[in-house]
């Protein structure tokens, strides 16, 4: 089966597998009728965890909104389930061949990066679907990403033309103060949407922030 899925930046919303699965099921259909681009669950789970029972809950939700849906790291379940559509790694596989022949099926992949490039130039050469930095502030729930220097960012855009996303205590606020510094398509957000009151909302904030040309706000302001 080919993949019809093709990210080019917007909101990319990370789900926390610790959260109670209602309220996680709750709040991420509420971000989707909003317009997120891309849903990753994240490599948090709880000690004996049914993966596949959540994938396979999560998985329907995304589909009706036309969402790939993303594994952090744990690329072995694409083999166990249909309803995901790609792998993100955390860093440069090993095996990368190996696990490309192992799913033996078309697959999306994004990697993180920090404040190094060696990641960005592997994406490239490996036709990655897009790369992600964290973390561009401090936050809690980036745990110990590197905080990246927007210089970075400014190189990664000179070497790929790929999707780049930005992650680590994002807000609709500091992001268009952000994008005077650096080029960017997207932000991957966690705990910014997942735990507000109403995350459509949030979300709408977000995409707003995230469409302002940084330039035309700036005039706007002096």
């Amino acid at each position: 089966m080919e993949n019809t899925y093709k990210i080019t930046g917007g909101i990319y919303l990370v789900l926390d597998p610790a959260m109670d699965k209602a309220t996680l099921l709750n709040k991420l259909a509420s971000a989707l009728t909003a317009g997120i681009q891309v849903v990753q669950l994240w490599n948090h789970w709880q000690p004996g965890a049914d993966k596949l029972s959540l994938i396979e809950s999560i998985g329907p939700l995304c589909r009706l909104h036309g969402v790939p849906l993303f594994i952090n790291e744990d690329w072995d379940l694409l083999k166990q389930s249909s309803a995901l559509q790609g792998v993100h790694f955390d860093g440069i596989p090993a095996n990368f061949e190996a696990i490309k022949a192992s799913i033996g099926r078309p697959f999306m992949t994004g990697i993180t990066c920090s404040d190094n490039l060696d990641p960005v130039i592997w994406a490239e050469d490996n036709q990655l679907d897009y790369v992600s930095f964290c973390s561009m502030f401090p936050s809690s729930s980036a745990g110990s990403c590197d905080i990246v220097m927007p210089a970075t960012v400014r190189q990664a855009r000179a070497l790929t033309p790929m999707p780049i996303f930005v992650a680590g205590g994002i807000t609709p606020e500091n992001m268009i103060a952000l994008k005077q510094e650096i080029p960017f398509d997207g932000v991957a957000v966690i705990s910014g949407i997942l735990s507000a009151a109403d995350p459509q909302q949030k979300v709408k904030e977000f995409k707003n922030a995230l469409s302002i040309n940084p330039t035309q706000h700036a005039t706007q302001n002096n």
